[in-house]
């Protein structure tokens, strides 16, 4: 038994304490974000954890991802590699932008020679927050919005299909097997 006569009140005095903290250290972003939190139905618990999220996200610098690593993750150019070092460099850098909690998504449409150079080219000088919470992670999605033949040949289901058939003019490529499967560390 405890000494303490409500421990439950004690919890939600310091759940509240903790809230007021995190309010006043985001009073200099405040936006409409804010009030996101005031029209759900959240727990103080919920609440805290939502507030110090947007706390990281305002703190965190914004830097090329190649510099999240120490030293800085830098790759050669693609065009100077044979395609086995450059199998080996991919899956290596994979595994290391893992390690930053970095995911990438809808890969499996890419040789390992285009995977390799997205990254190289787009991926690592991409400026984006560093963000150091637990379970955040960044997924960068390998295949480019604008690009609806390559997502409905390889990655759309059935019914997206039809969806996409029934609000858009033109044939529908046929549904195809992916190419270059992986299974990447993270990927869901």
């Amino acid at each position: 038994m405890s000494n303490t006569p409500f421990p439950a009140a004690e919890e939600e005095i310091d759940l509240l304490l903790r809230n007021a903290r995190l309010r006043d250290e985001l009073e200099p972003y405040v936006d409409e974000s804010v009030d996101i939190v005031q029209s759900r139905c959240m727990t103080l618990a919920e609440e805290n954890e939502f507030l110090e999220s947007m706390l990281a996200w305002e703190r965190a610098p914004a830097l090329p991802i190649s510099r999240w690593f120490e030293p800085a993750l830098s790759l050669p150019p693609p065009d100077k590699l044979d395609d086995d070092v450059l199998s080996t460099l991919l899956y290596d850098t994979i595994d290391r932008l893992f390690s930053r909690r970095i995911v990438l998504q809808d890969t499996d449409h890419l040789s390992d020679r285009q995977l390799y150079t997205l990254i190289y080219r787009d991926i690592l000088p991409s400026w984006e927050k560093k963000v150091d919470l637990p379970g955040n992670r960044l997924s960068w999605r390998c295949l480019d919005d604008d690009d609806a033949d390559t997502w409905l040949r390889y990655y759309a289901t059935e019914q997206e299909r039809i969806q996409w058939l029934e609000n858009n003019e033109g044939p529908l490529p046929s549904a195809e097997s992916l190419p270059f499967p992986r299974n990447l560390p993270g990927a869901d």
